[in-house]
């Protein structure tokens, strides 16, 4: 299928991703519906436009009808839901998901889909500290439908990992989603090659930052805190029960990456014991001179 405005959408998981993928798609014009369990995300949902219908459950005649689905659970869940309710889904329909992790999802969805349905890996690099429709102001680790702003897609990167069971209508369809909802940079990588950037560029930097928070109490230093604290453990506001499911999926990635920072901050500790003030200063600059590339990045 191709991704236009006559398609109709059905999202899975009405959380921060979910419903502000099914905002963005009804601004732009699109019949969007969705499932999720909890009936109070429905009818917020409903009421500010997000979505034109919703259930709770996975009702067989309300699923035939979409063309696209996109699914915004979690890993294991959204593999059981596939296990369970697939049989309704409409001959034709293509399947894409949210999840921060690939290797674990994309090769078990793709054997498990009926011949006559495809699906293709995608990942929203947005997001922020809250998960749920009004984040807007607030930064607390809650989750629920009324913290989605389509927003937060503007100007972020959007990977989508295609495998050689992919045909190239689907890959180009989940591109045209991406650019529907704003994303200013759109890729490929296998799977393989995701979940080892995102070990790197993702998951170390929550474990760095949860870390940091755990080291000592933070209610003594609230009032001494400066900038850098704060920027650096801004991601520590963390969905416990989201976050150590993707870290167990992507074990072996993300110990790699975790090996490669040790490394260089033991490096980095030595050159203080041992008072080596050029071995600190060069990795400052080479710090300083990489760090220029995310700056520079889309300018």
């Amino acid at each position: 299928m191709r991704f236009d405005e006559s398609a109709k959408i059905l999202i899975v998981g009405l959380g921060l991703i979910g419903g502000s993928y099914a905002q963005g798609l009804s601004a732009r014009g699109c019949e969007v519906g969705a499932i999720d369990k909890k009936q109070s995300s429905i009818d917020f949902a409903l009421k500010h436009g997000f979505i034109k219908h919703g259930k709770t459950e996975a009702d067989p005649e309300y699923i035939k009808k979409f063309d696209l689905v996109v699914f915004a659970l979690y890993p294991h869940v959204f593999i059981e839901w596939i296990k369970e309710n697939q049989q309704y889904l409409k001959s034709g329909a293509l399947l894409t998901d949210v999840t921060g992790v690939k290797g674990g999802v994309v090769e078990q969805v793709q054997g498990l889909l009926r011949p006559d349905l495809e699906f293709i890996g995608a990942h929203p690099m947005a997001g922020r500290e809250v998960s749920g429709i009004t984040a807007t102001f607030r930064i607390v680790p809650v989750s629920g439908v009324e913290h989605a702003d389509a927003k937060i897609f503007r100007g972020a990167n959007y990977i989508v990992t295609p495998t050689e069971k992919n045909t190239k209508e689907a890959v180009e369809t989940c591109k045209q989603l991406g650019r529907a909802l704003g994303f200013k940079m759109i890729s490929e990588l296998s799977t393989e090659k995701h979940d080892e950037m995102i070990g790197f560029l993702s998951q170390m930097t929550h474990c760095i930052a949860v870390s940091l928070m755990v080291c000592k109490d933070a209610a003594e230093m609230a009032e001494y805190t400066g900038d850098s604290f704060r920027d650096l453990t801004r991601i520590a506001k963390i969905n416990d029960e989201m976050w150590s499911e993707l870290f167990l999926m992507n074990k072996r990635e993300l110990l790699s990456q975790m090996e490669l920072f040790e490394t260089q901050f033991d490096k980095l500790k030595k050159s203080i014991e041992n008072d080596d003030r050029e071995t600190m200063r060069a990795m400052m600059k080479l710090s300083t001179e990489r760090r220029k590339f995310f700056d520079d990045f889309g300018k």
